[in-house]
C-alpha cells in the first residue's frame, strides 16, 4: 500500500459523515461529521452509549465504519490505516498491557510496532517515564504499581511514536487529585508544544478548564460543536455559593437576584448569567454583608451538558443550544 504524506495544512482530524451499524442492528454513529484543528485541546463528551467509543475505535482502526471516512492530518482511515496510526497516540479506558512486564519493556516493545529502532526507543522510554514520574519504577513488574501509576504508564506508552494527535479516553478515571494534576501538567505541556489532544472524560470540570473547543455526541449524533467559551456563554442562569460575614438578620431582597440562606455564614445566589458580580457584592455590602469567598454551586459545563442531553432526548437527539 502506498502511504500518504501528511498534509501540512490539513485538519488534525476531519470526520466525514461517519456511520456505524453493528450486526445487532444498533446504529452507533448516524452520519457524524467533525473537525479538529492542529494544536487544539478538544473535548469529545457524551453519555454512556452515545457513540464516543465507536468513533475512537474507528480512528484507531479497531472498528470498521459502515460508511463515511475520517482523515488524520489528511490521511484517510479507510485508505491508509497504517499511515493514520503513525500519527495517533491512544490512551484507552481499560488498562491493557502485560502486567508482568516492566514499564521500560512495555514502552520499548510498543515502539517496535512502529518500526522505531531500539536505541531510539530506549531513549524515548527513559524520557517519557521520567516526565511522567515513573522512572524509579521502570524496571519493576507493572502489577506492583498503583492504579495511578498504571494510568501514567498508558500515557508514556502512547507517546512512544511521538504522535501528532493524542486521544485520551477517560485518562484520569479512578486516580487521586495529585496524580491527576501531574498527568494534566504533562499533557498541557505537550499540547503547548504542538500536539493536538482529544479528551473524553466524565470529570466535566477537567474539560472546562483544559479544552478550547468541544463537541457533544448523543445517540450517535453530534448535538453541539462549538468553542468552550461560546458554549459556556449560553448558560442563562448561574447559581453561586457565597461565604459571608455579617449575616445577622434576614436575607436582603436584591433586584434580579434570588438569595437563599444556607446557614449563618453561607448564602446561595441565583441570578442571570449576565448579572454583574460587582453590583451584587456592592449591594450586599450596603446591607452589612461581606463576601469572603465564592464558588459555583455546580460545574457550568456539567449543567449545560445535562440540559443538552435532556433536550436531545426530548427531540429525537436533535436538540441544540444556540451558540
Amino acid at each position: 500500500m502506498t502511504h500518504v504524506t501528511p498534509a501540512g495544512d490539513a485538519p488534525a482530524l476531519a470526520v466525514e459523515n461517519l456511520r456505524k451499524t453493528y450486526s445487532s442492528g444498533v446504529e452507533a454513529l448516524k452520519g457524524v461529521s467533525l473537525t479538529v484543528q492542529p494544536g487544539d485541546f478538544f473535548a469529545l463528551l457524551g453519555p454512556n452509549g452515545a457513540g464516543k467509543s465507536t468513533l475512537i475505535g474507528i480512528l484507531s482502526s479497531l472498528v470498521n465504519p459502515t460508511s463515511g471516512d475520517a482523515r488524520v492530518f489528511g490521511i484517510s482511515v479507510h485508505a491508509d490505516r497504517g499511515g493514520v496510526m503513525r500519527q495517533i497516540g491512544l490512551v484507552p479506558q481499560e488498562i491493557n498491557f502485560n502486567q508482568f512486564e516492566t514499564p521500560f519493556e512495555i514502552c520499548v516493545n510498543v515502539a517496535g510496532f512502529y518500526g522505531i529502532p531500539r536505541a531510539i526507543a530506549k531513549g524515548r522510554a527513559e524520557k517519557y517515564l521520567n516526565e511522567l514520574r515513573l522512572w524509579d519504577k521502570a524496571f519493576q513488574a507493572t502489577r506492583m504499581m498503583s492504579g495511578g501509576m498504571k494510568r501514567r504508564l498508558m500515557i508514556a506508552r502512547a507517546m512512544m511514536n511521538e504522535p501528532r494527535l493524542l486521544i485520551l479516553d477517560e485518562p484520569t478515571a479512578g486516580v487521586d487529585i495529585e496524580i491527576r494534576r501531574s498527568m494534566w501538567h504533562f499533557i498541557t505541556g505537550i499540547n503547548r508544544a504542538g500536539t493536538t489532544v482529544i479528551l473524553t472524560t466524565h470529570y466535566l470540570e477537567e474539560a472546562e478548564q483544559l479544552c478550547r473547543n468541544i463537541a457533544i455526541i448523543d445517540h450517535g449524533e453530534i448535538i453541539e460543536d462549538t468553542s468552550m467559551r461560546k458554549l459556556l456563554g449560553t448558560l442563562d442562569v448561574q447559581t453561586l455559593v457565597l461565604d459571608v460575614t455579617g449575616l445577622d438578620g434576614s436575607v436582603p431582597a436584591l433586584a434580579g437576584v434570588k438569595l437563599t440562606r444556607i446557614d449563618g455564614q453561607t448564602l446561595e445566589a441565583e441570578m442571570p448569567g449576565s448579572h454583574n458580580l460587582n453590583s451584587l457584592f456592592a449591594a450586599l455590602t450596603e446591607h452589612g454583608i461581606t463576601v469572603t469567598s465564592m464558588r459555583n454551586k455546580t460545574n457550568r459545563l456539567e449543567e449545560l451538558f445535562v440540559r443538552l442531553v435532556e433536550r436531545g432526548n426530548g427531540q429525537g437527539g436533535k436538540g441544540r443550544v444556540a451558540a
